[in-house]
């Protein structure tokens, strides 16, 4: 009867005095070990309560095994790094950019102990955060003036608040998207208490379609990157030279939001063709935003460009406080921004534009030196197949690169399994499935994860 193996529950104090406890509490700390026990038992109530009819031997070794197991996850920090084997470059999920060396140990250098991020060494008065940063921005893009806040969610909220608070923005219907994580440009135009006014279509916005929608209350052009969304065939959209030029003509700020911010061309053959922030500046945009974190390979960062005494209207503004840069992403960007800079190679130096511009035959003869170090392991099996990687980000749609993968097997385990598996070892090893193949794309495996990623498909073979 289901009462009497309510009744035969063990009681914690006595657990806790059975070898197993003694042996747990000489490992972890008492309270530690209490709320994992408990957890167990309230999992075989919910069982007994479901129809179980027999207990588990809460006293045998392999019990034991199990609660020091859970014990050892719980202890597990739960922001951990992870082997990235997806393909996908700019990963959202993962974390997005992989920092350069230089530029992690910026963030060492800096977080290590104190350092000048508001203080003028010169004068010894209180200085700017955002003078580190700002000439940088100015030499690399060409622009007259430079700021930089948290995220590029912010750069937009901030600036459209500054110029268009209580006045009106004109959009194309084309550019109202949902960017992720809930962001989508009409509500963000809102927050920043701006009116906007829709213009054109969803597929076809010409300058016409701006220009008769100017009043006297119009503060603001606004053209905003479609993220992971694409209009192609019967489509126009209006170029960012024409709205510059229009914006200027009626005594108007052109803003246009990049989104990936790219400050490097990428090679010839792929298809990640975004705007150049260079070429946005000298098209005419009077104010530009994009992430630090995606194309540019930096961390999470809003980058704000512009004419001088906008971004100086900027700096007035009270929200710039709330979003503001800590000092460990301001001296990474830092780092990072240094790697455009002659005599350095962006391309190489930077861990994202590398694995962008890694050609097919590289990655394919990465793919065969890990194949026949993974065809040890017995019960699996591979080969390697042509494939695409992922540009990835939100903000590169369509965007694929040739590559070659990795599609494995595993007797008595299913991809979907085997994906899971990969998911609980120490580190994490992120795949893809595709056809109840699994999916192992060297593009994004970064050298120095080649043996533990081995190393975990060792573990799941036993």
């Amino acid at each position: 009867m289901p009462e009497n193996l309510f009744e035969q529950l063990p009681a914690i104090d006595k657990w806790l005095a059975s070898e197993t406890g003694i042996s747990l509490t000489a490992e972890f700390a008492r309270t530690e070990v209490v709320d994992v026990m408990r957890e167990h038992l309230n999992e075989v109530r919910e069982g007994i309560s479901n129809g179980l009819t027999e207990l588990p031997d809460f006293n045998s070794p392999e019990y034991a095994a199990l609660i020091r197991s859970d014990l050892l996850r719980k202890k597990s920090p739960s922001l951990r790094r992870i082997i990235n084997a997806t393909g996908v470059i700019i990963h959202t999920n993962l974390g997005r950019a992989p920092l350069a060396d230089e530029a992690i140990e910026a963030m060492v250098r800096i977080a290590r102990g104190y350092s000048n991020l508001e203080l003028d060494l010169v004068s010894g008065q209180r200085g700017s955060r955002y003078q580190h940063v700002e000439s940088l921005l100015c030499r690399i893009t060409g622009a007259e003036s430079a700021l930089v806040v948290n995220n590029c969610a912010a750069s937009v909220v901030l600036a459209l608040s500054t110029f268009a608070s209580g006045h009106e923005v004109v959009i194309s219907r084309g550019e109202l998207v949902e960017i992720g994580g809930s962001f989508r440009i009409p509500e963000i135009i809102s927050k920043s208490t701006a009116n906007m006014v829709e213009v054109g279509t969803t597929n076809k916005t010409r300058i016409e379609d701006y220009a008769a929608a100017l009043s006297s209350e119009t503060r603001v052009l606004l053209s905003v990157h479609p993220s992971n969304y694409k209009i192609i065939g019967f489509s126009e959209k209006t170029d960012s030279r024409e709205l510059a030029t229009l914006a200027q003509q009626n005594e108007l700020i052109f803003m246009q939001d990049l989104g990936s911010g790219a400050l490097a061309d990428i090679k010839t053959g792929v298809s990640i063709t975004e705007q150049l922030v260079q070429k946005s500046v000298a098209d005419g945009a009077d104010i530009l935003t994009f992430s630090g974190d995606k194309l540019l390979g930096g961390p999470q960062s809003g980058i704000i460009l512009g004419r001088t005494e906008l971004i100086d209207a900027i700096k007035q503004n009270p929200l710039l406080r709330a979003f503001r840069i800590d000092k460990l992403s301001l001296a990474a960007l830092v780092a990072t921004l240094r790697l455009y800079l002659p005599p350095n190679d962006p391309a190489k130096k930077v861990p994202v534009l590398r694995m962008i511009n890694e050609e097919e035959k590289s990655v394919d003869r990465r793919a065969r030196n890990l194949l026949r170090q993974l065809r040890k392991i017995p019960g699996l099996t591979g080969t390697v197949v042509a494939d695409v990687s992922y540009g990835g980000g939100g903000a590169l749609p369509m965007s694929e690169i040739p590559t070659s993968i990795l599609r494995i097997e595993m007797a008595g385990m299913s991809a979907g399994g085997l994906a899971r598996r990969l998911r609980e070892t120490d580190p994490p090893v992120i795949v893809r499935v595709k056809k109840d193949f699994l999916i192992v794309d060297p593009r994004t495996v970064l050298p120095e994860d080649v043996n533990d990623l081995v190393r975990a498909f060792r573990q799941i073979a036993g």
